[in-house]
């Protein structure tokens, strides 16, 4: 009866221990998956700065679409070298992004509110305020044009690419096409 009742224990504390391991790999997947897509974002953001296209059209998906308007690759090229041409040169300022991921780990998405601001151009109270959007958001809407960028993402062979994307532009009372 006693070696029963020590098996028993015995059986317990690994079911424990394997819980809490599955917990631990589980936690450490969601964030190491949320960096990636920081990273994804930081890299896209780089690529936009340097009118990079084609950097930008290699972190999404062969189905991708923007919208509105659902622009495919194509769409997306003419639009983004009509706006590199527009802007010139500026940076991206955004705080730190949104990401919920999905239960199942291959699909996530993120929410991004930016603005595009002339490369000489500083607003040092934004960059202190990177890991507190709502303060960045006020602080931004008060002096520059605010987007909001909605991403669908998909895990593909260990990367994250971006299958939809959906801007918006602040009109004052909130966002809106």
């Amino acid at each position: 009866m006693k070696r029963n009742r020590n098996r028993h224990n015995l059986f317990l504390r690994l079911s424990l221990l394997l819980l809490a391991l599955c917990f631990f790999l589980t936690s450490c997947t969601h964030k190491d998956d949320t960096n990636a897509i920081r990273q994804l974002i930081k890299q896209g953001a780089l690529c936009a700065e340097n009118h990079d296209i084609r950097g930008l059209i290699k972190l999404t998906t062969e189905d991708f679409l923007a919208m509105p308007g659902q622009h495919d690759h194509n769409g997306v090229r003419r639009i983004l070298w009509m706006a590199f041409r527009h802007y010139q040169e500026f940076k991206v300022m955004y705080p730190q992004p949104n990401v919920e991921l999905e239960s199942n780990g291959l699909n996530a998405s993120a929410t991004i509110y930016f603005v595009i601001v002339k490369k000489d151009v500083s607003f040092p109270q934004l960059i202190e305020l990177h890991k507190d959007p709502q303060g960045w958001l006020e602080a931004a809407g008060e002096n520059v044009d605010l987007y909001r960028l909605t991403l669908e993402l998909l895990k593909k062979n260990k990367d994250w690419l971006v299958t939809r994307a959906h801007l918006e532009l602040f009109r004052g009372l909130g966002f809106g096409e």
